[in-house]
């Protein structure tokens, strides 16, 4: 399964958005679907959901993989100034919210098919598109909020800049890709937090960030070979 999560991609939300409502939506999703069990696969914010997940529901994880997980004390750049303005999201949130609540939002979003930027993007790094390129069509917070509730945006940035569970509960077996040269995450402090699951196996593959995009051959072998361990 490779669902969305709520107020991303597909899915249009302007309510309350955070870690405990994606929870529970996976849980519901894996009740749907006749899973009692699964191992969970993440990138980004979602590697972030995926080890809170494990964190609340430890006997509905089989193992982890984690593409690129955002530990808050490895953040840089953008995200390492906007948790340090996190103080002022939640006002922020509460401020949109409410607006929303009077009928004052977007009345349009444009869609967002990651699947079709992805492929895109592919074609344009075969035929010689830099690592610019790729912070200008996935880094973009203009990008982002075309497709993307104003909301929903300020609370993925309030989930992404909260700290993690402490890593040393998670007692299952997790993979760990990183990029070689990360975009938003210091490397060395990242592999500091991963070093601290008692079962972790890392593999850093050439790429900036998105490693979906930059290496799904790679990401995918891994994947299978570390379900199939």
């Amino acid at each position: 399964m490779r669902p969305d999560l709520r107020g991303n991609g597909g899915s249009v939300w302007r309510g309350r958005l955070g870690m405990r409502e994606w929870c529970a939506d996976l849980a519901e999703i894996l009740d749907a679907e006749g899973y009692a069990r699964a191992v969970l696969v993440g990138h980004c914010l979602g590697a972030n959901v995926a080890v809170e997940f494990a964190s609340r529901h430890a006997e509905r994880v089989t193992g982890l993989v984690l593409v690129e997980p955002m530990p808050r004390e490895a953040l840089t750049g953008t995200l390492g100034t906007v948790t340090r303005v996190a103080p002022l999201l939640p006002p922020a949130v509460l401020f949109v919210r409410a607006l929303n609540a009077l009928g004052l939002h977007r009345r349009q979003l444009e869609p967002l098919d990651l699947a079709v930027l992805d492929s895109e993007t592919r074609a344009r790094m075969a035929r010689g598109a830099d690592a610019a390129d790729l912070e200008r069509r996935y880094a973009s917070w203009r990008l982002d909020l075309r497709s993307t509730a104003t909301g929903a945006y300020l609370q993925m940035l309030r989930a992404v800049t909260r700290p993690l569970p402490d890593p040393t509960t998670l007692r299952l077996p997790v993979l760990a890709l990183l990029s070689s040269g990360s975009t938003f995450t210091d490397p060395a402090i990242t592999e500091l937090w991963l070093a601290r699951i008692p079962h972790c196996r890392l593999l850093r593959l050439d790429a900036r960030h998105w490693i979906p995009t930059e290496q799904p051959a790679e990401m995918r072998r891994a994947i299978e070979e570390f379900c199939h361990a």
